[in-house]
């Protein structure tokens, strides 16, 4: 266990406050049962699952709801100084959508592996885009950002308001699904994973709760082996958006706390994944969307039979190109072009 730290876990109480705050700026995500009837797909025997559809949220993922509640909590005069972020791409889009609703600027560093289609969406919030060419470069400098203009840096998974606004997923699909068994969740640098986890022990504290992360970047699950959060040297996976280079305290604590076991999937797991959730569910996601269904029909295949399952789509920020390679099982880079020459 690690040691305690200061800030409490999100509130059910907190939660919906903060629900509340957040107001038309983000939807009430819908649920969706899904019963698997592709060939290639060893679903869970009698499993009943539900999509809790968060690709259908503002700016295409669940990363608004944290980039909003950092937002509206700070001082007027932090936010009218502008924002900024550091991100493979989904929470910069957030970021500058934030900056948008609030009548400020956003200056974002992104990736250079980031997805065009997830550029393109944040230069359309009016966002100005800086290049990393890894997680630690992206984090260094964005820190520099911060100090230059003096910016509220909004972390894309650490810190009380950024898990704040991600335990009102777990607020939206506590209240929405009943009597959960299973709640499964793509996990990079785990606020997600955290914020749905501290809400779904409140609401429903016999459900088990599971993260998901690529074999290529399994920050989280090492951070928990070692009883502390780790960075890890390299990241190599298709799923970008769980990229993260290192667990935090704050999100590390409550993923130790209230969640049952990280589990490991392997990029053609998630591959087959995104091939059954398109032909079969008929969605388009990126790969981390998808992890929790390779996760199921993987390492959890027997841990959720016969359960009443939640999964977690996490967002939809991919072009097709790029959609189509990892379908096909081509390299995804091969089908990018250079971010930084994108206008």
């Amino acid at each position: 266990m690690t040691e305690n730290i200061a800030i409490p876990p999100p509130s059910v109480e907190r939660s919906r406050d903060a629900r509340t705050r957040l107001g038309g700026w983000v939807e009430r995500t819908p649920i969706r049962r899904w019963v698997p009837e592709v060939e290639e797909l060893t679903s869970p025997d009698d499993a009943e699952l539900f999509l809790k559809l968060e690709l259908f949220q503002r700016t295409g993922s669940f990363k608004v709801r944290g980039a909003m509640t950092n937002a509206l909590a700070a001082e007027p005069d932090a936010v009218k100084r502008g924002l900024t972020a550091v991100s493979a791409g989904n929470h910069a889009i957030a970021v500058a959508y934030a900056a948008r609703a609030m009548g400020t600027s956003a200056r974002v560093v992104m990736l250079a592996s980031a997805n065009p289609a997830r550029i393109d969406r944040c230069r359309a919030y009016g966002a100005d885009i800086e290049f990393a060419s890894d997680g630690a470069s992206g984090f260094a400098r964005v820190r520099e950002i911060e100090k230059e203009d003096g910016r509220l840096f909004i972390h894309p998974f650490e810190g009380e308001h950024t898990i704040l606004g991600t335990s009102t997923v777990g607020l939206e699909l506590g209240e929405q699904l009943p009597l959960l068994e299973a709640v499964v969740v793509p996990t990079g640098g785990g606020g997600l994973l955290a914020g749905i986890a501290a809400l779904i022990k409140q609401l429903q504290p016999e459900c088990a709760m599971y993260g998901v992360e690529p074999a290529g970047a399994d920050s989280m699950r090492r951070s928990l082996h070692a009883g502390e959060p780790i960075a890890i040297e390299s990241v190599e996976t298709i799923a970008d958006s769980l990229g993260a280079p290192h667990a935090a305290p704050y999100g590390f604590s409550l993923v130790d706390e209230f969640v049952d076991d990280v589990v490991l999937v392997e990029d053609d797991e998630i591959r087959t994944a995104m091939r059954a959730l398109f032909t079969d569910a008929k969605l388009v996601v990126e790969p981390a969307s998808a992890a929790p269904l390779a996760a199921i029909c993987g390492p959890l295949r027997e841990t959720v039979a016969g359960k009443r399952t939640a999964l977690v789509v996490s967002g939809s920020n991919i072009d097709l190109p790029t959609f189509e390679a990892c379908l096909s099982g081509a390299d995804p880079a091969a089908a990018e072009r250079d971010p930084r020459g994108a206008e």
